[in-house]
């Protein structure tokens, strides 16, 4: 692979730091990132290791795939030579390509990746974001390219379903973000990077990217066991949360299978404004959903639901709102991130006024509920909440422009 650079100045009016990269065709063999230990057995099994050596091979590989990072057969050290070579012969661990990667003024980083075909598919671009803070570093994780739900307010909505992303794309993004970021041990991290001042880089992983993860849940299930697995990429499930705008039917299966913290895209308190909002609400409705909700094993005070509520002027910003969702939620554990709506060409909402989010917040915060208002975080890079959206359907340079000058509220 052959890699260009080009570093901008990290200040408002040269916020970007563009890759490109470009590779041969993608190698047929199958990848072992992403199989599931069992699956990786029969294929070590398959390819001509002794069945009573597999699991201990398989540990091997693992420790080096998930703790170390490691993208060659010839750094697994603990392996003979022989099955290093046998390993690269049938097997690959490649990456996907960096066609261009991103970073605000604020930190936040966003990767456009591609991905090889799929069977007589073509390659597929998608998006993952990192968002660090102080104490902790987010990685906004895809599950699919493109999205059916068609949520109004939403960028990637405007975009067609292309396919379901497999385990092996899922945690990609995850082992990719980590490597750019210098966080495996031995690696360093790139100087100038936005990152916590101590521990892990990657500390929590949402599925909040492109896509619905429910209804790519059979894949998202086995990713986000690869990457709580304890004795790989290791991350507390706690630190794992699921964004689902509403596929009432795999809330429980998440909750059950999977075991992670739960997100709602609630967005609306009517079930008519949020058929339009969220139109999978004409599927499930609001009722049907925050029963599922109420029902999400290991829910507690200490495992807060978090519901995720966009602020659109004159639309969902009422005080009367409010009230209302104070009143929905009641005997839900349960926190609300009100989020300013965030810009994108031809949409047909504003955000509402700053003052107005201040005056929702207050009322949910007098009831108890906890609700910050979620800071802008990379809107001159299109990375911000409700903005992604692939390379396949990029928007004209003036609207970037245009969106880099919008004010940001509360600014």
């Amino acid at each position: 692979m052959t890699v260009s650079l080009n570093i901008a100045a990290n200040n408002s009016n040269a916020p970007v730091v563009a890759v490109t990269a470009q590779r041969g065709v993608a190698a047929e063999k199958p990848n072992l990132i992403g199989l599931a230990r069992e699956e990786m057995i029969e294929a070590l099994v398959e390819a001509g290791v002794p069945e009573r050596q597999a699991k201990m091979r398989v540990q091997q590989i693992w420790y080096w795939l998930y703790v170390r990072g490691v993208s060659n057969f010839d750094n697994m050290t603990n392996l003979s030579k022989t099955l290093r070579g046998e390993l690269a012969e049938r097997f690959s661990l490649e990456r996907p390509e960096i066609l261009e990667e991103q970073i605000s003024v604020d930190g936040t980083r966003k990767w456009l990746f591609r991905f090889p075909p799929r069977g007589a598919g073509a390659p597929v671009d998608i998006e993952t974001v990192y968002i660090p803070e102080e104490g902790r570093g987010t990685l906004c994780v895809s599950s699919q390219v493109g999205c059916t739900l068609s949520c109004t307010f939403c960028h990637t909505g405007t975009q067609r379903l292309v396919r379901n992303l497999t385990p092996e794309e899922i945690v990609m993004q995850v082992l990719v973000a980590r490597e750019r970021l210098g966080d495996f041990p031995d690696k360093e991290t790139p100087p100038g990077t936005y990152v916590p001042s101590e521990g892990r880089l990657v500390t929590n992983v949402v599925m909040m990217g492109m896509g619905e993860p429910l209804y790519n849940f059979d894949h998202v299930k086995q990713a986000l066991l690869i990457v709580s697995d304890g004795d790989g990429l290791a991350l507390s499930k706690r630190r794992i949360t699921l964004s689902t705008s509403g596929h009432v039917p795999n809330i429980q299966r998440t909750g059950d299978e999977i075991g992670v913290s739960l997100a709602i895209s609630l967005h609306a308190v009517r079930d008519e404004l949020r058929d339009e909002l969220v139109p999978i609400n004409k599927k499930w409705n609001i009722a049907a959903l925050l029963e599922a909700c109420r029902n999400y094993p290991g829910a507690s005070n200490a495992r807060r639901i978090t519901f995720e509520y966009v602020m659109l002027k004159g639309i969902n910003d009422s005080l009367e709102d409010a009230v209302k969702l104070v009143r929905l939620l009641k005997g839900i554990p349960a926190k609300i991130n009100l989020i300013p709506f965030n810009p994108w060409p031809n949409s047909p909402y504003e955000c509402s006024e700053w003052e107005q989010i201040e005056a929702f917040a207050e009322i949910v915060n007098r009831a108890g509920y906890a609700s910050p208002i979620r800071t802008p975080r990379g809107r001159d890079i299109f990375a911000a909440c409700g903005q992604l959206k692939s390379e396949s359907e990029r928007m004209k340079k003036r609207d970037r422009d245009a969106l880099e000058s919008a004010p940001v509220p509360g600014s």
